[in-house]
């Protein structure tokens, strides 16, 4: 999907530059923006979360992290304003690690499966901060 829509942003800004005759400086400028998702492409980082009877492991691009279940107190499910759930992992002492966006699975089954493996869920509905 990322190699499509770059695609179509610079097919769209090439065909401003010689049928619309616009400025070579500000289509570099509007292309610049699509360097970001340029470089995700090229590197193509891995994400993952993987939950066993006594780990909760994730790993995305460089970061990676692994947490005995005894030491979680709860997961926490945020859903934000544009409906996308971030989960953070809160520890007995308060201290919340969130959880990279790109390695976290769909929201309700791995709810589900923390529940299952005997961990402690908490929803957060559009919440602003946090």
């Amino acid at each position: 999907m990322t190699a499509l829509t770059v695609g179509l942003v610079w097919a769209m800004l090439i065909a401003a530059y010689i049928w619309l005759d616009a400025a070579l400086a500000v289509m570099l400028v509007l292309g610049a923006f699509t360097l970001p998702a340029l470089y995700d492409l090229i590197i193509n980082p891995r994400s993952s979360l993987t939950l066993d009877a006594d780990t909760l492991r994730w790993q995305s691009g460089r970061q990676h992290a692994e947490i005995a279940l005894s030491e979680i107190d709860h997961l926490r499910f945020d859903t934000r304003l544009d409906m996308s759930v971030r989960l953070s992992v809160v520890r007995p002492s308060g201290v919340k690690i969130r959880v990279p966006y790109p390695a976290t699975p769909p929201h309700a089954a791995f709810e589900a499966l923390a529940k299952e493996a005997g961990l402690k869920t908490r929803r957060h509905h559009f919440s602003l901060m946090g």
